[in-house]
């Protein structure tokens, strides 16, 4: 793909008028590939990972689920086409490690890659000039630790590194960078026996992507950056155990941003009361719009993540609607083979992201295969619709014993 209309600048003007456009009130971030679903496991059960059990993906969406890993060790790699209708080369990329170093704790460490495509740059007259490739990419780490049998908590560290300017000559197009802390938990019960079946419960909660603004104007000022896409992440799930043979998981997750919703756009009226509403009143409102706006863009990170629970224009109706929510299952066979489906849903007016999502995974030995599928379920075309995810997992070393 040689190009791709991709300004930030741009998209940023862009956003901040879909979020006031009507009763829509998007909120947007900076970095948002942080919340793309990396791993065809998760992707397959409607982008949901913080309550389902322990894989070598836990990175992205509850590292405390590393200290109830069955292997000791693990190492991923996964591959998500991004766009693919339009283009062929935007694409995610992420690698993962883990290491379960004994029964009460673990590390892992993690580097995502979100790369743009080539794009051909070219001059006044149309004439081509030199090949560009934006960028971004987030490298993290994370410990965990069991305080108990069932329960452990975690901490990560990310540094997220974003190369989107386009270096027209006039500009200063260095990358902008920033770092975020996570902070989760997460509970898995011991077996439990009912009459037909045993089961097991699971939940978890994750403070994602909390840090300061990310900027492409070097000048430091709150106004001229981006919040990051920093969200609460709260899910629960149950583990029907048939047999020694068959196992189905069922998980719900509800997703939150931590971000301040875009003010409400001020219509035109009759500001100076004259019984007519003129140049000057739509100026006057024009003006109290953008002080409204800028006023939003002064906003710090820290009092942004504590407002965005209770700062919705149309009060606390709308705060409701800013919470994605999913439903997930997946089934497996001798531990061997999984099926799995989901359902992601977002408000209307807070961006109309619906689909469902099928997928599969086959393991054999140390090594396992998983593969998912996106449909639309919104009028709203979605980046990954019709796309195939693919992620490759091997684990290896002594095995730990699940409760």
């Amino acid at each position: 793909m040689k190009k791709i209309a991709v300004f930030l600048t741009l998209i940023v003007s862009v956003q901040f008028l879909k979020a006031q456009d009507g009763d829509r009130r998007v909120v947007t971030t900076g970095v948002p590939f942080l919340l793309i679903a990396a791993d065809a496991r998760s992707a397959g059960m409607g982008d949901m990972g913080v309550a389902t059990s322990a894989d070598a993906f836990s990175q992205q969406y509850n590292p405390a689920k590393y200290a109830f890993s069955l292997k000791k060790q693990g190492f991923s790699v996964s591959y998500t086409p991004y766009l693919a209708s339009i283009a062929n080369d935007i694409k995610l990329a992420q690698l993962t490690y883990y290491n379960r170093i004994n029964e009460q704790s673990a590390f892992a460490g993690s580097f995502r890659y979100f790369g743009l495509g080539d794009i051909q740059l070219t001059d006044s007259n149309g004439n081509p000039t030199t090949n560009v490739n934006p960028n971004e990419f987030a490298v993290d780490g994370s410990y965990s630790l069991k305080l108990s049998d069932q329960f452990s908590m975690a901490v990560a560290g990310r540094y997220i590194r974003s190369n989107l300017q386009i270096n027209d000559g006039t500009n200063d197009a260095s990358a902008a960078s920033s770092f975020a802390v996570d902070v989760a938990a997460y509970y898995q019960s011991e077996e439990i026996a009912y009459n037909d079946f045993n089961g097991r419960w699971r939940a978890g909660i994750n403070l994602q992507n909390m840090g300061p603004k990310i900027n492409y104007n070097k000048d430091n000022l709150d106004e001229n950056a981006n919040f990051l896409p920093a969200n609460l992440r709260l899910g629960a799930g149950f583990d029907f155990i048939l047999d020694e043979y068959n196992k189905v998981c069922v998980t719900g997750e509800v997703t939150k941003l931590m971000v301040p919703t875009p003010p409400a756009k001020i219509q035109d009226y009759d500001v100076d009361e004259d019984g007519d509403i003129d140049g000057t009143d739509e100026a006057a409102v024009d003006q109290m719009n953008s002080d409204a706006i800028l006023d939003y863009r002064k906003t710090g990170w820290v009092s942004g993540m504590f407002n965005s629970f209770g700062d919705a224009p149309d009060g606390f109706s709308e705060e409701l609607k800013e919470v994605t929510w999913a439903l997930g299952a997946e089934y497996w066979y001798q531990d061997s083979f999984a099926l799995r489906t989901g359902y992601f849903h977002e408000s209307e007016q807070k961006g109309a992201r619906k689909f469902f999502t099928l997928g599969a995974g086959f393991k054999y030995n140390i090594v396992k295969v998983d593969v998912s599928y996106l449909f639309s379920a919104s009028k709203v075309r979605n980046p990954l619709e019709n796309t195939l995810r693919f992620s490759l997992t091997f684990n290896f070393g002594d095995d730990y014993d699940e409760l």
